[in-house]
């Protein structure tokens, strides 16, 4: 094209206002970021696409209320010079230089390549037009002009193409309300698939090259029902991990190392619609009223949630996945996160009806290693678990699981881990396993450890064993008693038998780095004791981490009335051996 393409843009009781524009592909919408921007509310964020190039032009519509001619734009279609544009109460119209002969209308973008897009060009609103240029047109600088020679990524193309289609399934199909009639899980997926398959068949062969029909019906599909691009990343087993950071930027972490993918979600309302799918079914809400929210999946994986506006990059998701099938020792095992002795130990330790708090910084696995010990207890007791979200899978017969609930939209009906702690003494409960102390309910979990419920469990952020007694000491006063410091300690000392300090290392590997008894109160300080800990050796060729599991030597005070109890271990595990270094 040798020379500039005119566009003008109309609006009811204005000035026309006139561009010049280069070939490249424009985004219209009333987003900030858009090339075109129309401010007015009855314009979508990302409302249209208007492709410019030598041999002509094409608009590209994704909202509703598109027009070319009076007709409404479908999909894609070609644009003649002079023939106006109409979103909305706003008009565009597109002068191409000379004859330019365009193509006829397509479902799909043409085969030239796309470029990517340029600094914004115009913003119009209904309210405030911009001021109007000093001349006729304002030719868009040449710097923007020469950075639209470089090809657009396949991944742009593939999602405008994903946004179309889904517009028309979504025009086709009212999802929100089939979902609400409580129309059965499999009818809305056969009658979503039969509908996709007709609308993808439609442009099967305007498709580029590399996109299949089958690949953009799964894709759609999940986005539509399931969890978009997450779905085989939830599917992937080597994936421990999952962070959305915007629509297209999703990581994983997986071998304990974070990767990008090369996935991502057609644009913000898609990631901010998946988000509701995951907090509806239990209760749970997100709105800018309450833009972050702690939920889980079905499979007891942890998922985190905040958006806008908090969040500046777009809406964010955190998943931590859990194995379908719940670790147990022997797995652990396996991943070197203990030994069998250790394991043994531990689980002496909850049949003598010891208080364990597994501690460990985030991400360290103390939510899977409380689960492992969690199968340690027997069938005969009754259990009560207590989470914020529930995680545990308890295989036990004689479970009761208690679950937090947040505030409604009026800031009311708050039930805190707190309140569960102090309902569940009212249970009879014979253990009770806290997912994570962080707050007041420390108090009532030690008070209930004294007051004949002991052998529970629970989990405490620390960097240490000797980290978690002060973390206690904090939390207590957090429930707004003002106890004095000793009194507390007495508490701790009195409540707590063993620290297993949990840390994930450098490359990615989890270990219990320290199991610890308390021995008790002398003087002002708790004295502890390591009974096993890990040291670390080396580094292999790969850069992983060789250690030993070794006992300290020291002995368990609580092991002298084992014989009157009729349970025996070897105390040759206390002993300290030499082994040759293992990851």
């Amino acid at each position: 094209m040798s020379k500039p393409a005119i566009l003008e843009i109309r609006r009811p009781d204005h000035a026309p206002t006139t561009f010049e524009i280069e070939p490249a592909v424009y985004t219209i919408g009333s987003d900030a970021d858009c090339h075109i921007q129309l401010n007015s509310p009855d314009i979508d964020g990302r409302h249209a696409i208007l492709t410019v190039r030598d041999e002509g032009a094409w608009i590209e519509a994704l909202g509703s209320g598109t027009l070319l001619a009076g007709e409404p734009v479908r999909g894609r279609a070609a644009v003649a010079s002079g023939v106006p544009i109409r979103l909305s109460h706003f008009t565009l119209v597109l002068t191409l230089p000379g004859s330019a002969t365009v193509s006829p209308p397509v479902a799909v973008p043409p085969p030239a390549a796309a470029r990517p897009p340029v600094p914004p060009v115009v913003a119009a609103s209904a309210a405030h037009p911009p001021p109007a240029p000093a001349v006729p047109a304002a030719r868009v600088p040449a710097a923007r002009a020469a950075a639209t020679d470089t090809p657009a990524p396949k991944n742009d193309l593939k999602r405008s193409i994903k946004q179309q289609i889904h517009s028309e399934l979504v025009e086709r199909l009212d999802i929100k309300r089939l979902t609400a009639s409580h129309m059965q899980k499999d009818q809305l997926s056969v009658k979503v698939r039969t509908t996709l398959k007709s609308i993808v068949e439609d442009v099967r062969t305007k498709l580029p090259p590399g996109v299949t029909p089958d690949e953009l019906m799964k894709e759609i599909y999940d986005e539509a029902l399931g969890l978009g691009p997450l779905e085989d990343l939830l599917a992937d087993e080597n994936v421990s991990e999952i962070m959305v950071n915007g629509p297209d930027r999703i990581y994983v972490e997986s071998g304990g190392k974070l990767k990008r993918t090369g996935l991502s979600f057609m644009d913000d309302s898609s990631v901010l619609a998946i988000i509701e799918r995951i907090v509806s079914p239990i209760g749970r809400r997100i709105d800018e009223s309450q833009p972050y929210v702690d939920a889980r999946l079905p499979d007891g994986s942890r998922v985190n949630a905040i958006i806008h506006p908090l969040s500046l990059t777009g809406p964010c998701l955190t998943i931590r996945k859990f194995s379908k099938v719940p670790f147990t020792d022997r797995d652990l095992i396996r991943f070197g996160t203990l030994t069998q002795d250790m394991a043994d130990f531990l689980k002496l330790c909850i049949t003598l009806r010891k208080n364990i708090i597994v501690s460990g910084g985030t991400g360290s696995g103390k939510t899977t290693f409380l689960n492992m010990l969690s199968g340690y207890l027997p069938e005969t007791d009754r259990i009560v678990t207590i989470e914020d979200a529930a995680e545990l899978r308890l295989t036990q017969d004689h479970v009761i699981r208690l679950e937090s609930r947040p505030p409604n939209i009026e800031g009311r009906g708050a039930i805190t881990i707190r309140d569960l702690v102090r309902n569940a003494l009212r249970m009879r409960p014979d253990r009770i396993v806290v997912g994570e102390c962080r707050g007041g309910e420390s108090l009532d979990m030690l008070q209930a450890m004294n007051t004949g419920h002991d052998g529970s469990l629970t989990t405490v952020h620390a960097n240490t064993p000797r980290d978690v007694i002060s973390r206690l000491e904090t939390m207590v006063l957090m429930s707004g008693m003002d106890l004095p410091a000793r009194a507390i300690r007495e508490q701790i000392a009195a409540a707590v038998d063993l620290i297993a300090h949990e840390a994930r290392l450098s490359d990615g590997s989890r270990r219990i780095t320290k199991i610890t008894e308390v021995l008790g109160l002398e003087g002002n300080q708790i004295v502890m004791q390591d009974i096993f800990e890990y040291k670390q050796t080396g580094l292999d060729p790969q850069g992983r981490i060789l250690g030993v599991f070794t006992p300290t030597g020291a002995v368990p005070t609580f092991l002298e009335n084992l014989a009157a109890r009729g349970l025996s271990i070897d105390h040759s595990i206390f002993t300290p051996v030499k082994e040759e270094p293992r990851g």
